[in-house]
């Protein structure tokens, strides 16, 4: 699958686009406008999206991805 596909699938499942997801973690702490906020793992992101959005391993990883500046 490939990585767009992977957001495709995450905005299908949560009605949120990878940017808004990026913002609710900023608004929450977990990253900022250089990616991962200091001191925050990826586990933290990961964890969050598992709880609130039902996302598995892969596509909340694709989303620590996009917080973390990747495009393509």
């Amino acid at each position: 699958m490939s990585f767009q596909a992977y957001l495709d699938n995450i905005q299908t499942k949560t009605g949120q686009s990878p940017d808004a997801l990026a913002a609710q973690a900023v608004q929450k702490g977990l990253a900022d406008d250089k990616g991962l906020a200091p001191g925050v793992k990826a586990g933290a992101v990961i964890d969050w999206l598992k709880a609130d959005y039902g996302l598995g391993h892969g596509h909340a990883m694709s989303i620590v991805a996009w917080i973390k500046g990747k495009r393509s």
